[in-house]
């Protein structure tokens, strides 16, 4: 830290300026602690904490801008938009006839766009499970709403 301190301390500012380099500087010593044992005896020092410098400069920038911004004034609450079962009620109740599992997995992965991994650990099964629910309670929705509008 000595050596290299303010080297990181210089990218770090020159990523996120002087205000919020402190945060990222420390950020890139403890991501470096983690990884040194690992670190083949050969390698660029000062190269492996500039890259890392910059990696975490970055990851500290996006948490800033993701951070709330307090208001004085909370924005009106704009009304309730129409119920989407009031212009397809027959998509519905089919939706609704589904099983639990394929209506989710169906809303999972067909609208939420997750992929059959993720939609496994919301369910509670395996991927593959997953992928079946999925694609029989598109078969099942096909054959309860059939209706082609495009």
């Amino acid at each position: 830290m000595a050596e290299y301190g303010p080297m990181v301390l210089r990218v770090c500012r020159a990523v996120l300026g002087p205000t919020d380099a402190a945060d990222a500087w420390s950020e890139t010593f403890l991501s470096a602690l983690r990884a040194y044992p690992d670190l083949d005896p050969d390698a660029n020092i000062e190269a492996w904490l500039v890259t890392i410098a910059h990696r975490r400069a970055i990851d500290v920038g996006r948490a800033l801008t993701r951070a709330p911004v307090p208001a004085e004034t909370l924005p009106e609450r704009p009304a309730a938009g129409p119920n989407p079962s009031d212009y397809d009620p027959d998509l519905w109740d089919a939706l609704r006839a589904l099983p639990p599992k394929q209506r989710q997995a169906v809303a999972y992965h067909y609208l939420a766009g997750l992929p059959h991994a993720e939609i496994a650990a919301l369910l509670g099964n395996s991927t593959d499970a997953a992928r079946r629910a999925a694609a029989d309670g598109l078969k099942t929705l096909r054959k309860l709403y059939p209706k082609d509008e495009s």
